[in-house]
């Protein structure tokens, strides 16, 4: 049976507790009256539970095509005339399947869902004449892009597998594909339930469990029962340092450390709001220590991605000219260096935890930051709620965040640069040790 998880709402960012479902789905919804619904399906089903190279990206695409209740092209239409849109979305740790509607269609969106769930039929002739152009597509323009190639690159430097799996299909992995490597991975995903968590807004808990109870329980002959949910082997951060030749468009360094210390996640917030150099007014000049380091011409941002047993955090920059970017990768190993020496000052060290708490409140707001900060509480049945990740923030003293910065740059770092390879520095010739 599947069992509703009851929404504590003190405000708008308000959380679900969540009680673990050991035979069904677990489920979690937040209503605030608004006119309009989703429903999301997060499955375990990231890159880095992939057993081939690109099947989870493949899986991804995927979704929404053919099942055993309708084709694809009737799911299309089917939409469309409910106003509604159908999305997926790939992490390296799940696989978000979201159905967005008007309120009061729900019974038909959360049949799509639960269709794709357990009866999906994985045809071949869909994998080849539109999975894998999507695939194929999706792939090139990343590719294209220096910094989401350069996050790619930093990811197989600092976790190699597992972490380190790309979110992406090259041309070499998806020949290798077939429609058994798909139906594997979304059987393990979906066979223990788990692996699977149901988030909702715009729509109460109970009455989404009890849809999706009769969607599920209509498909129940198609399911295929898995005795043990995915097990990722455990994450070891090893960092690196790669230079890329590339002649397309801007050129791309991220600079950046990794950890496994789950309790430094908190300081890590903080920290990645001090390093970054964007202001709070558009076109304005930012206050932040680092900017006064980035030249002209280059455009940084501080990247945090936190996973459930590491953490990545560092900077990406992205400009036209080398000795620019050399001069701003610079800066951001000086502002690592600092923070581990212990010069945050107070008021700045305020303005990195106000920072990093608004960003956490105000991103929880929007669905894909509800999804992806409450979806992983939910699939471990912990009490989730963005008030427990605020007071870690908030407790964040400037010793605690000069431990956490100096245990990052003890260890390896994590170093890519794409473009003209002749003019972007090495790693030690920004400051950086092996």
């Amino acid at each position: 049976m599947l069992r509703a998880c009851r929404i504590v709402c003190a405000s708008k960012r308000g959380f679900a507790t969540v009680v673990d479902a050991s035979t069904g789905f677990k489920v979690a919804a937040v209503d605030n009256g608004q006119p309009s619904s989703s429903v999301t399906v997060l499955l375990k089903a990231g890159s880095r539970y992939q057993t081939k190279p690109g099947v989870a990206h493949t899986l991804s695409n995927f979704a929404f095509k053919s099942t055993a209740k309708r084709s694809a092209l009737g799911t299309i239409r089917e939409a469309e005339l409910y106003g509604g849109v159908l999305s997926s979305s790939l992490s390296r740790e799940h696989l978000a399947l979201t159905a967005e509607f008007l309120r009061g269609d729900e019974e038909y969106f959360v049949d799509v869902l639960a269709s794709f769930l357990a009866a999906p039929k994985f045809t071949r002739h869909e994998l080849s004449e539109y999975v894998l152009p999507a695939v194929h597509s999706e792939s090139h323009a990343a590719s294209q892009s220096a910094p989401t190639y350069a996050l790619e690159l930093a990811h197989a430097l600092a976790f190699r597998g597992g972490l380190g799996n790309s979110l992406y299909a090259d041309s070499q992995a998806t020949g290798n594909i077939t429609a058994e490597d798909i139906r594997d991975l979304h059987a393990r995903a979906v066979g223990n339930p788990s692996s699977v968590a149901i988030l909702g807004t715009g729509i109460s808990a109970e009455s989404l469990a009890k849809l999706l109870e009769g969607a599920v329980s209509a498909h129940k002959a198609h399911v295929t029962p898995v005795t043990s949910a995915p097990v990722p082997s455990a994450t070891t951060y090893r960092g690196g340092s790669t230079r890329i030749a590339s002649a397309h468009g801007p050129q791309a360094v991220f600079v950046g450390f990794g950890s496994t210390a789950l309790a430094s996640v908190p300081a890590l917030h903080a920290l990645a709001a001090h390093l970054n150099p964007a202001p709070a007014l558009k076109w304005a000049s930012s206050a932040a220590l680092l900017a006064s380091g980035i030249p002209a011409g280059v455009h940084a941002r501080s990247v945090l991605l936190p996973y459930s047993d590491a953490t990545l955090i560092g900077v990406v920059l992205e400009g036209e000219d080398g000795a620019a970017l050399r001069e701003g990768a610079k800066a951001v190993v000086g502002a690592f260096k600092d923070a581990a020496g212990g010069k945050v000052g107070r008021e700045e060290l305020a303005r990195a935890v106000a920072r990093a708490k608004f960003q956490v409140a105000a991103g929880v707001e929007a669905r894909e930051g509800y999804v992806g900060a409450l979806g992983p509480k939910v699939l471990k049945g912990e009490t989730a709620s963005v008030h427990t990740v605020l007071d870690g923030i908030q407790g964040v003293s400037a010793a605690s965040l000069s431990q956490v910065a100096g245990d990052l740059v003890k260890g390896k770092p994590t170093y890519v640069a794409i473009g003209d390879v002749h003019a972007l520095p090495h790693a030690d010739e920004i400051g950086l040790s092996a």
